[in-house]
C-alpha cells in the first residue's frame, strides 16, 4: 500500500488486503535459544549500512494502532541495524567514504559450506584431526622415536601407522568435502537473468588480491581436471538417476498437461534472450497496457487470470468459462498506489537483462526469475506476470512444505515489465538488518510520487510497506508463474536459508562419549607401565657388583635417574599399541558400512514416494538399538495426514457416514464383532455413495465431481439442499458450503481431459479437503480473477470478491474472509478450533444450536475426526470501512506490523453467528498398530505428544493398540491453573501406586528398565503439562508417568514436545528417539538422541532436520528391533575385542622386559609392531562389526523380545570391557611363556648350525602364535560363520607368516634375514601355536560353554530354537511382520455380557446431571482407588443405568452412522459432563463469547480435574 506523508487517505476500501498468517510461526524457547546462538556468531559481521531511526511523532492512535509517521532528514542522526538500497538515487554523502565508495559492505551471493579449499585443505584438515587426543599421542610417539636415545629402530618407519590413519581419514573428509563443494559450485554457477549495463550505486567494483586470483586459478584446474574426467565416464553410463539419487529430496517435477484454471503459460527460450520475453498486448486501439480496469477479456493471458477461452462451449450441461459477454462483473474502483518509476527521467535505455551467475547477484541488483527457478537472493517483489501482483512459491528447501505460498508485487511496482522500467524506476528500500526469523520481515520502499500531468511539480513523498508477503527467499522455487521482476535485498550467508542452516546440533553416540573413558583407562594402564619400566630399569643401573659392570659400556643418562627418565619414554614407545589409533577409523569405517546397509534395505523403501530409508547421520547407529522411549507425533506420523472429509453438522444438523479406525477400536472396547459390523456399515455406505452420487447429478451435472474422489456421503444432505426438509435447512446447507467455498487460500488446477480434473493445492491438507468437498456438492472454486473468486454455484457462475483474507497461524488458530457478495452484502466467514469459534459468537444467541453442534462435534472427535466449526457475520458498509482503515494503517507500520495487523483482525472477528462444524479423517499409516505393539513387546515406551483434542487423541490411541480395555486412563487436567493443586493431583495418583517422587525413588526408576504393567495410561493437556514441567513438579510427573503404559500429551506447542523429551531424557538417563513429519515437530527430534523424519505429507522439515528418514511409521520397527539392535551388538562386541587384542600384543612385549631389566628391548621386530593393528588383525574385527548376526532380521522381528538387553545396555559394559582387559592379559602371559618355556632349557640349531635362539627369531615364535590366537578368539566371539568370516580369519593368520617370509627374503632386514625359513622349518615352532592356542582359548570357550548351557540368554535359546527348525515357517515371508493382534473370540471382553450398573437409580435429564469429579465419582465396575474409569478401559464415569440400553433412533430420519455414534455414547452418556476437557460438548454449551462480550462461563466445583 502507498501512503501519503500528508496522511491523504482514499476512502474506497481496498479490495484485496490479505494478511498471509500462514507464513508466520511461533517459535519454542528452544528455537529461540538455537537461533540467537546463530545471531551471535553473526555479531562480528558487519551486516550492511546502518538504517536511519523513524521516530513517531505526536500521531492519532485508533484503538491502539498508532499510525507512524515518515522519516525526516533529521532522523539522519539515529542509527539502527538496518540497511538502506538506492535504486538511480545518488548515495548522500553520509553513505561514501572519501573515496567516493559505499561505506556499506555487503556479502557476496557465493557461498561455500565446504571446509576446505584446494590450497587449504591439508594444513586445515590436520588441524582439525589433531583435536583428537589419540592422534596427538601417535605424533608425540613419532616426536620421541626421532631421538636415538629411546631406542627407535627406524623413526621412519614408526610414523607410518600414523600417516595411514590420517590419510584414510583425510580421503573421507576430502571426499565429503568435495561432496559439498560440487553442490555449492553447481549453485553458485547456477543461472539467472540480472540486469546489467546499469549503475548500481550500492556496490563497487570488488579488487580481486594475488592470493585470491591463486585460489581461482587453482581450483578452476581441478575443477577442469574433474568435469573432463566426470564427461568420459558419464559417456559410458545409461541414462536415468541411480535409485541413491531418488532418495534426495528434489523440487517437485512440473508436467505439461498441468496449468492453472483458465491460464496459458508462456513460453521462451532462455538461452537466445536478451530483453526477457514479457507477454505484451498487441497494439489494439481498444487495449492500452496503462489501463488498470481491463475486463476480462482484455488482460495479457497470464498465470492465475480468468480468461476467456473460445473453444468452450457449453454443450451437455458441461461447465464453460464465462465471458464478457455472458455478464458484466461490477468492478470496486481502485485505490492509488503510486509507483516508483519517474514518468519524466531520461534513460538511456541500454539496460538488458542477460544471464548471470548465482555469485555475481549484488544487493541492489533488478532480477527476473521464470517459471520452475530458484531464487537465487532474497528478493523483493516488483511485479510479476500475474496483474494481480501475485506469484507463487514453493518453499520445500527452505522450511521443508511442499504447498504452495502466495507472494504479493508491491503495488508501486506492478507496471515495471522491461529492463527500460528498471531504468526510469527511483527509489529507496529500507531494510531490517539480516536475521534467522524465516517467517517476518519488516521494511518499506520509499519514493517521490511525480503527477504525470504536472511536470513542473516536486512530486509529493510516498512509501509502500514490505513484509514477508513480498519477499522471496533464497532456496524457494518459482512455481505457475511466468515471471518474476525484484530486487535483491540480501546476499550469500546474510540471505535467511544460510543465516539457519547448521541449526541441527552434533549428536555421538552413547557408546562413542563411553569410549573415551576407556581409552583414558587404557592410558592410565600405559602410564603404570612406563613408570614400572622406568622405575626398574633406574634401580637396576643403581646396583653395583652386578653383571653389567664387566659386559655394558655405561647407560645412556649417565645416572640412574635419568636413565629412569629415558626409559620411561622409550617405553612410551615400545608400548605404543596399548592406545588403539585405529579403532576410532574402524568405527568409522563399520558406521559407514551400516548406514549403507540401512540404506539399502528395500523393506523400509517406500516406493509411493520413491524414498528409502535414508541415514543422515551415520555415526550414531548403534543408539538405534538402546531406544527406550519413543516420543511420536499423531498427525502425518502415525496417521496418514491425507484428509478427508467425512461428516459435518449444519443448523443442527448432522450429515455424512463414515467408519473410522478410532470408531471400531470403540466398538471394539465394548464387545462389538468388529470384523461383521465394519463389513455391514461399508456395505451401506456403498449403497448410500451411489445413491448420493445420483443426487447430485440430477441436480446439476458438474464435470468435476468424480466417483472415485468423493469422501462426503450423505444422500440425505443432497436432498435437503434441494429443499426438502424445508428452506431454512436449505439456505443453511447452501450457505455453509459457500462458507467452504470462499473462506480459503487454495490455488486451483486444472488437469484437462475428458472429464476435467480440478485439483487444489493449499497450505494444509485440511483446508483442501473442505474446498474439494464444496466442489464435489456443486459450489465449485473455478479460480480467481484480479480480487475475486469464482465460483460455480451449482451450474451457475458467480463472482465473490474478496476484500480481505486474515489467514490461520498456531496463536489465532482460526482463518477470516471477508467477502463482497454478488448482492453487494459484506459477510466475513471465519473457520476455527470450535473453543474459538465458541468464545466468538454472539452473546446470548443460538443457545440450541450451541448444544446440538457441540454434542456433534465430541461424537466426531470420539470417532477420531479432526472438527473445525464455521461461523459467519454481516457487515455493514460503514463498519468495514472503519475497520479497513485501522487495517491499512496496521499494514502500513514498519514496526510490530504483525502484532497490530493481529489487534485489529480480532476486533473484527467478534459477534459470529454459528453455521455448524466439519469432521476430516486423518487415516492411520498402514501397519502402525502392528508396529507398537510390536515395539511394547520389545520394551519400548511409546509417548504421543500431539496438538490434537483429548478425545480424538484417546480413540486413535485406542485404534492404534496405546491403550487397551483393561486400562485405567488418568485424563489429567488442571483447570485453575493453579500448581498447587496439580502437585495435590500428582502426590494423590503416586501414592495409590505407593510412591511419593523422592529423589531416592528416581535413583531406583533409572536402573529399572521394565515394561511398566499395563494397567495405566495417562492423558495431559498442553496447559496441565506446562504446570508439571515446572522444576517444583517435573520430577513427581515423570515418576508417574514411568508407572504407566502409555502417555498420551494433547495440545503441546513445539517447544513442549522438547521438553517432554528433554525430562524424560536427562530424568531418567534413557535412549529416546523422537519421529515426526512436520516442522513442528523439529525441536523434539532435534531434543532426543536419535531423530526420525517422517517424508509425509506436511513437507521435508522434519526429514531435513532428522538423523534417520523414513517414508512411513512402519519402517521404524526394522529400523530399530533389526538395524539398531545388530548395530548396537556389533559394535560392542568389536570395540571389546579391539582393546583385548591390543593388550594380549602390549603385555606380551611387557612380559620379556622382566628378564632383561627393562631396558626396552624389541622382542618383535619393529614392523610387526607397526603391521599389528593395520594389517595382522584389523580385518576379522571390522568385519565383526560390519556382518555378524546373531539371528536373522526375520527372527528379530518374530523375537522383539531380544532388543530388552539393548535397552538395559548389557552387551556393553564397564565389567564387559575389564573381562575382556583381564582375559587379554591372561592370554597374554600364555602366548609369552609359551616361547619363553621353550627356549629356557635348550638352544635350537638349523640345519646348517646356525640357532635360532637369537631375539629376532625367538619374537617370531611368539608373534606367529599371538596373531593366531587373537584372530582365532575373534572368530569364537562371532556369531555367524560363514566363508567369508573364515577366509577373513585365515587371510589376516597367514598375512603374518607372507609377511615374514617375504621381509626375512632380503638383506635389508638386516639380522632377520632369513628368519621365516628357519624359523618355519621348526616343529616346535607349529607345536607351540598348537598348544599356545589351546591353552589361551580354553578359559574362555569353558566360559561360553558353561553360560550357553547353564545360563543361557534369550539369545542363546531362540539361536537353538532356529536351529532346530522352530522358526522355519518364517522362510514362507519375504520380510516377517508379526500380523495383528485381534481380540480372541474366548476372552472376556468379547465373550462376557455387557453387566448391568448396581446401583439402580433413575436417570437424569441432560441439563440436570451434576458434574461429578471424576476422581470421587463413583463406578459401576471398579474400586480401584486411583482409577477413575470403568473396566471397559474408557474415561467415561458418570452415572449410567446400564450398558445395554436401547439404541435411541433418529428423530426424523434415517441416519445409520449418527445413531451408531450416538447408541455408543448413551451408554456412557454422563461422559459430556465428566469431561472438563475444553470442547467437551458440555462445556461448549455453557461458553459464552469472551470476546464479543462479557464470560458468562460457568463455575466447576470439586478439586479434581481428572476424569
Amino acid at each position: 500500500m502507498g501512503t501519503k506523508s500528508q496522511g491523504e487517505q482514499s476512502h474506497v476500501s481496498n479490495p484485496v488486503r490479505r494478511i498471509r498468517w500462514a507464513t508466520q510461526r511461533v517459535s519454542g524457547t528452544n528455537e529461540r535459544h538455537i537461533r540467537q546462538s546463530i545471531k551471535d556468531r553473526f555479531q562480528h559481521r558487519k551486516v550492511g549500512a546502518t538504517e536511519k531511526k523513524r521516530q513517531s511523532g505526536d500521531t492519532p492512535h485508533l484503538d491502539g494502532i498508532q499510525e507512524e509517521s515518515e522519516p525526516s532528514e533529521a532522523d539522519d542522526t539515529h542509527e539502527t541495524s538496518g540497511r538502506r538500497i538506492y535504486f538511480n538515487i545518488p548515495l548522500p554523502d553520509s553513505a561514501k567514504d572519501s573515496d567516493g565508495h559505499p561505506l556499506a559492505h555487503y556479502e557476496r551471493n557465493k557461498i561455500r559450506t565446504a571446509k576446505y579449499t584446494p590450497l587449504s585443505f591439508v594444513p586445515k584438515n590436520l588441524w582439525f584431526q589433531f583435536h583428537n587426543i589419540a592422534n596427538i599421542y601417535f605424533l608425540f610417539v613419532v616426536l620421541l622415536g626421532i631421538y636415538w636415545i629411546f631406542g627407535n629402530p627406524d623413526p621412519a618407519l614408526s610414523s607410518v601407522p600414523l600417516i595411514v590413519i590420517l590419510f584414510l581419514t583425510a580421503v573421507k573428509d576430502g571426499i565429503e568435502d568435495w561432496r559439498r563443494t560440487v553442490l555449492d559450485n553447481e549453485l553458485n554457477n547456477a543461472p539467472t537473468h540480472r540486469l546489467i549495463d546499469w549503475n548500481n550505486v550500492n556496490t563497487s567494483e570488488d579488487s580481486i588480491s594475488l592470493w585470491r586470483k591463486i585460489k581461482k586459478s587453482t581450483t578452476h584446474t581441478i575443477l577442469s581436471t574433474y568435469k573432463s574426467w566426470s564427461s568420459k565416464r558419464n559417456k559410458k553410463s545409461a541414462g536415468g538417476k541411480s535409485y541413491a539419487e531418488r532418495a534426495l529430496d528434489e523440487a517437485r517435477p512440473s508436467f505439461d498437461n498441468r496449468q492453472s484454471v483458465f491460464s496459458i503459460q508462456s513460453e521462451h527460450d532462455e538461452e537466445g534472450i536478451k530483453m526477457t520475453p514479457v507477454p505484451s498486448p498487441l497494439p489494439d486501439k481498444d487495449r492500452q497496457l496503462g489501463n488498470d480496469n481491463l475486463g476480462v477479456d482484455d488482460r495479457p493471458m497470464t498465470s492465475f487470470s480468468f480468461e476467456h477461452e473460445d473453444n468452450a462451449q457449453p454443450a451437455n450441461g458441461q461447465l464453460s468459462a464465462p465471458s464478457a459477454n455472458d455478464k458484466q462483473l461490477a468492478r470496486a474502483p481502485g485505490k492509488f498506489y503510486g509507483s516508483i518509476m519517474d514518468p519524466f527521467k531520461q534513460v538511456p535505455g541500454k539496460a538488458r537483462f542477460a544471464r548471470e551467475y548465482w555469485k555475481s547477484i549484488q544487493v541492489g541488483d533488478f532480477v527476473r526469475i521464470y517459471n520452475e527457478d530458484q531464487i537465487p537472493a532474497d528478493v523483493v517483489v516488483l511485479s510479476t506476470s500475474d496483474p494481480d501482483g501475485q506469484c507463487y512459491v514453493e518453499t520445500k528447501n527452505l522450511d521443508g512444505e511442499t504447498n504452495l505460498k502466495v507472494r504479493q508485487a508491491l503495488h508501486c511496482g506492478r507496471k515495471m515489465k522491461h529492463a527500460k522500467d528498471c531504468e526510469k524506476a527511483s527509489f529507496v528500500i529500507e531494510s531490517e538488518a539480516p536475521n534467522v526469523n524465516l517467517y517476518q520481515y519488516s521494511g518499506a520502499a520509499r519514493w517521490t510520487q511525480r503527477d504525470p500531468l504536472k511536470p513542473g511539480e516536486s512530486g509529493i513523498e510516498m512509501a509502500e510497506p514490505i513484509s514477508i508477503n513480498n519477499l522471496l527467499l533464497r532456496g524457494c522455487s518459482l512455481r505457475n508463474t511466468d515471471w518474476v521482476l525484484g530486487v535483491v535485498v540480501y546476499t550469500g550467508r546474510e540471505t535467511k536459508i544460510m543465516l539457519n542452516s547448521g541449526i541441527t546440533p552434533s549428536k555421538r553416540a552413547r557408546i562413542a562419549k563411553d569410549l573415551n573413558w576407556y581409552v583414558i583407562y587404557n592410558f592410565v594402564v600405559l602410564f603404570f607401565m612406563c613408570l614400572v619400566s622406568g622405575i626398574a630399569q633406574g634401580v637396576t643401573w643403581a646396583k653395583s657388583r652386578t653383571s653389567s659392570d664387566f659386559f655394558e659400556y655405561g647407560s645412556i643418562g649417565g645416572n640412574p635417574p635419568l636413565d629412569g627418565f629415558i626409559t620411561f619414554w622409550s617405553s612410551v614407545i615400545l608400548f605404543q599399541n596399548l592406545v588403539p589409533i585405529s579403532l576410532y577409523i574402524s568405527l568409522e569405517i563399520i558406521r559407514t558400512a551400516q548406514a549403507f546397509f540401512i540404506y539399502s534395505d528395500t523393506f523400509m523403501y517406500y516406493d509411493r514416494i520413491d524414498y528409502p530409508c535414508t541415514p543422515k547421520s551415520w555415526n550414531i547407529s548403534d543408539d538405534l538399538g538402546q531406544i527406550e522411549y519413543v516420543f511420536s507425533d499423531k498427525t502425518g506420523t502415525l496417521t496418514q495426514n491425507v484428509m478427508e472429509f467425512k461428516k459435518c453438522t449444519i443448523n443442527g444438523v448432522p450429515y455424512g457416514e463414515a467408519y473410522t479406525e478410532a470408531q471400531a477400536g470403540m466398538q471394539r472396547r465394548q464387545g462389538v464383532d468388529i470384523e461383521a459390523e465394519g463389513a455391514k456399515v461399508c456395505k451401506q455406505i456403498a449403497e448410500d455413495r451411489i445413491t448420493m452420487l445420483q443426487e447430485l447429478r440430477k441436480m446439476h451435472a458438474n464435470p468435476y465431481l468424480h466417483d472415485d474422489e468423493l469422501t462426503f456421503v450423505a444422500p440425505d444432505f443432497v436432498t435437503e439442499l434441494g429443499g426438502s426438509s424445508g428452506m431454512e435447512q436449505k439456505i443453511a446447507n447452501e450457505e455453509f458450503m459457500l462458507a467452504l467455498a470462499l473462506c480459503h487460500t487454495v490455488i486451483t488446477e486444472r488437469t484437462p481431459g475428458d472429464p476435467p480434473k480440478l485439483e487444489f493445492k493449499a497450505q494444509s491438507p485440511d483446508e483442501a479437503a473442505l474446498v474439494a468437498t464444496a466442489r464435489d456438492c456443486g459450489f465449485t472454486v473455478m479460480g480467481r480473477s484480479n480480487d475475486s473468486i469464482i465460483l460455480n454455484v451449482l451450474g451457475r457462475e458467480k463472482e465473490f470478491t474478496v476484500l480481505n483474507t486474515l489467514e490461520f497461524n498456531s496463536s489465532r488458530k482460526r482463518m477470516s474472509a471477508i467477502i463482497r457478495m454478488p448482492n453487494g452484502k459484506i459477510i466475513l466467514y471465519c473457520k476455527g478450533a470450535d473453543s474459538v469459534i465458541y468464545s466468538r459468537l454472539r452473546p446470548g444467541e443460538q443457545q440450541q444450536l450451541r448444544r446440538l453442534t457441540g454434542e456433534h462435534l465430541e461424537m466426531f472427535a470420539r470417532e477420531g475426526l479432526r472438527t473445525l466449526c464455521i461461523a459467519c457475520k454481516e457487515l455493514n458498509e460503514e463498519e468495514y470501512q472503519a475497520w479497513n482503515k485501522e487495517h491499512d494503517l496496521a499494514a502500513a507500520a514498519i514496526i510490530d506490523r504483525e502484532d497490530k495487523l493481529e489487534a485489529v483482525s480480532d476486533a473484527i472477528e467478534r459477534d459470529l453467528t454459528l453455521l455448524g462444524g466439519t469432521a476430516i479423517e486423518d487415516r492411520l499409516q498402514d501397519g502402525v498398530p502392528d508396529a507398537i505393539a510390536l515395539l511394547g513387546d520389545a520394551g519400548i515406551k511409546l509417548w504421543v505428544l500431539t496438538g490434537d483434542k483429548v478425545e480424538t487423541a484417546i480413540n486413535i490411541g485406542f485404534s492404534c493398540n496405546l491403550l487397551n480395555n483393561d486400562m485405567d486412563l488418568i485424563v489429567f487436567k488442571i483447570e485453575d491453573g493453579n500448581m498447587d493443586s496439580a502437585e495435590t493431583e500428582l502426590s494423590k495418583h503416586l501414592e495409590a501406586f505407593g510412591l511419593s517422587g523422592s529423589n531416592e525413588e528416581l535413583d531406583i526408576a533409572r536402573k529399572d528398565h521394565r515394561a511398566p504393567k499395563p494397567t495405566h495410561a495417562i492423558i495431559i493437556d498442553g496447559d496441565s503439562l506446562k504446570l508439571v514441567l515446572e522444576d517444583r513438579l517435573r520430577q513427581k510427573f515423570l515418576m508417574l508417568c514411568k508407572q504407566c503404559k502409555s502417555v498420551l500429551c494433547c495440545r503441546v506447542s513445539p517447544s513442549q514436545k522438547a521438553a517432554v523429551v528433554r525430562m524424560v531424557k536427562g530424568g531418567l538417563d534413557v535412549m529416546t528417539l523422537s519421529v515426526g513429519d512436520g516442522a513442528n515437530d523439529v525441536a523434539m527430534i532435534q531434543e532426543a538422541d536419535v531423530g526420525v523424519g517422517i517424508a509425509g505429507e506436511e513437507g521435508r522439515q522434519a526429514v531435513m532436520s532428522s538423523d534417520y528418514a523414513i517414508g512411513q511409521f512402519r519402517f521404524l520397527q526394522r529400523l530399530i528391533l533389526v538395524h539398531g539392535r545388530w548395530s548396537y551388538r556389533r559394535l560392542a562386541e568389536t570395540i571389546a575385542n579391539f582393546f583385548y587384542k591390543n593388550i594380549v600384543w602390549t603385555f606380551a612385549l611387557f612380559w620379556y622386559q622382566i628378564y632383561n631389566n627393562f631396558d626396552v628391548t624389541y622382542l618383535f621386530d619393529y614392523t610387526y609392531i607397526l603391521l599389528v593393528n593395520l594389517a595382522f588383525t584389523s580385518l576379522p574385527v571390522i568385519f565383526m562389526g560390519i556382518l555378524d548376526q546373531d539371528v536373522s532380521d526375520k527372527v528379530s522381528l518374530a523375537v522383539p523380545q531380544l532388543y530388552r538387553r539393548g535397552i538395559e545396555r548389557k552387551e556393553w559394559t564397564s565389567v564387559k570391557f575389564w573381562i575382556y582387559m583381564l582375559d587379554g592379559i591372561y592370554q597374554s602371559v600364555m602366548c609369552y611363556y609359551m616361547g619363553h618355556l621353550i627356549f629356557a632349557p635348550a638352544t635350537f640349531e638349523t640345519s646348517n648350525g646356525l640357532t635360532v635362539n637369537d631375539r629376532a627369531r625367538m619374537g617370531v615364535y611368539i608373534a606367529c602364535a599371538t596373531i593366531v590366537v587373537v584372530n582365532t578368539y575373534v572368530l569364537m566371539n562371532m556369531y555367524r560363520w560363514d566363508w567369508l568370516f573364515l577366509l577373513l580369519v585365515a587371510f589376516s593368520i597367514l598375512l603374518i607368516w607372507f609377511w615374514t617370509g617375504v621381509y626375512t627374503a632380503f638383506s635389508s632386514s638386516l639380522r632377520f634375514y632369513k628368519a621365516a625359513p628357519q624359523v618355519f622349518g621348526q616343529l616346535s615352532f607349529w607345536a607351540m601355536i598348537l598348544l599356545t592356542t589351546a591353552v589361551c582359548l580354553l578359559p574362555r570357550f569353558a566360559a561360553k560353554a558353561f553360560q550357553k548351557l547353564y545360563r543361557p540368554r534369550d539369545v542363546d535359546i531362540i539361536r537353538e530354537q532356529v536351529a532346530q527348525g522352530k522358526y522355519k515357517h518364517l522362510e514362507q515371508y519375504e520380510a516377517y511382520v508379526p500380523p495383528a493382534k485381534l481380540p480372541s473370540a474366548a476372552s472376556s471382553e468379547v465373550s462376557d455380557p455387557p453387566k448391568p450398573d448396581q446401583r439402580g437409580g433413575q436417570a437424569l435429564a441432560d441439563d440436570e446431571r451434576p458434574i461429578y469429579p471424576p476422581s470421587v465419582a463413583n463406578t459401576g465396575t471398579t474400586h480401584n482407588a486411583y482409577s477413575q474409569n470403568g473396566s471397559d478401559g474408557t474415561d467415561y464415569t458418570g452415572q449410567r443405568l446400564s450398558l445395554d440400553q436401547p439404541p435411541r433412533p433418529s428423530f426424523d430420519r434415517p441416519r445409520p452412522s449418527f445413531d451408531r455414534m450416538r447408541d455408543s455414547m448413551d451408554r456412557i452418556r454422563p461422559s459430556f459432563e465428566a469431561s472438563n476437557d475444553f470442547t467437551s460438548a458440555a462445556l461448549l454449551t455453557r461458553l459464552e463469547s469472551s470476546h464479543s462480550g462479557t464470560p458468562t462461563r460457568r463455575t466447576h466445583h470439586g478439586s479434581s480435574s481428572l476424569r
